[in-house]
């Protein structure tokens, strides 16, 4: 191969990678319709879910550090979680600035206009950072 074939087969890899799909890991307690709800609003803003049921979402939220502002399901993403009911805005906002202080991001508890909580109204969703320390601060309306 060509020094300028292996070049231009690069390039498309690089490209095809920029272009596909943002993928995340969602655990959620087996048969809960909510959870499933979110993943399938996500799924049609373009993202590729993968969907784990737990016995133990406890211990999931402890693992990612986000039980301190726990909702019904933990979503992983690159290097955060993302607590409940998060729209997709806001978990762009955090995949695209990568602030190397926040862990994770959580809408806590289970805001009823929030993406798979019934008709999502954006700008109303109160999203939360969660640092290291598990010190949680306000991320943004949403």
């Amino acid at each position: 191969m060509t020094r300028k074939a292996i070049f231009a087969t690069a390039l498309l890899a690089l490209s095809t990678a920029a272009w596909a799909a943002p993928q995340a890991t969602l655990y959620k307690s087996p048969g809960c319709g909510c959870c499933g709800e979110h993943a399938s609003y996500l799924e049609k803003q373009g993202w590729q879910i993968k969907q784990i049921e737990s016995n133990d979402m406890s211990a999931i939220k402890a693992r990612y550090r986000t039980d301190a502002a726990p909702s019904c399901h933990t979503i992983i993403v690159g290097q955060y979680a993302v607590e409940g009911h998060v729209p997709a805005a806001a978990i762009d906002k955090l995949l695209k600035q990568q602030p190397k202080n926040i862990k994770a991001i959580s809408a806590p508890g289970m805001p009823a206009n929030s993406p798979g909580m019934g008709p999502y109204v954006p700008g109303t969703i109160e999203v939360v950072a969660i640092d290291a320390n598990g010190k949680v601060k306000p991320w943004g309306k949403f």
